[in-house]
């Protein structure tokens, strides 16, 4: 298998032909990497309050560090799913972060689920991105498609060089015959 055709893998999304199931699956991506977006801007607007709130009360090593982690996985992870490009990488930086929340709402609160919520609605939608991917509609699918064709065309030109070489090797045996 060639690198074209093992990125092409990475970027192919599950392109179920229903057109109502893709179009439902781009609006969640895109309300879902739009609307995750402010939770980045927050914990950048007081990294240090939110670092020792939330990262260091877990005990965590590094708080401010890993507090910038969250706050730029959240600013650049989200539109990328919003858009639909490297869907499933920034899906597991989200799911991830996501996680790391939960853990701090049940340490908290317990189980209380007016807190755990929104984090676990975030984690079971980027969870699904990154088993599925983006969808038919979004950039990865492009993606994929223009590698697809080119890895398609790659071989083809194997195969016609292969082709090529045969041919001569046949002529040559003839003239040689003769």
């Amino acid at each position: 298998m060639s690198l074209t055709a093992s990125i092409a893998k990475i970027f192919k999304p599950n392109v179920n032909p229903n057109f109502w199931n893709q179009t439902t699956w781009a609006i969640l991506r895109v309300v879902v990497g739009v609307m995750m977006v402010h939770n980045g801007q927050d914990k950048l607007a007081d990294i240090e309050s939110f670092a020792e709130a939330y990262v260091a009360y877990l005990g965590l090593p590094f708080p401010i560090f890993l507090s910038y982690v969250a706050a730029y996985t959240e600013l650049i992870g989200a539109p990328l799913v919003a858009f639909g490009l490297l869907t499933r990488p920034a899906a597991l930086g989200l799911f991830s972060t996501m996680c790391v929340a939960m853990y701090h709402h049940v340490s908290v609160a317990g189980l209380s689920l007016p807190y755990l919520e929104l984090s676990a609605v975030y984690a079971a939608c980027f969870l699904f991105f990154l088993v599925n991917g983006a969808g038919l509609f979004s950039v990865d699918a492009l993606l994929a498609n223009w590698l697809d064709a080119t890895a398609l065309s790659a071989r083809a030109k194997q195969i016609m060089r292969l082709e090529n070489a045969y041919q001569a090797s046949t002529e040559k045996d003839t003239a040689d015959a003769v």
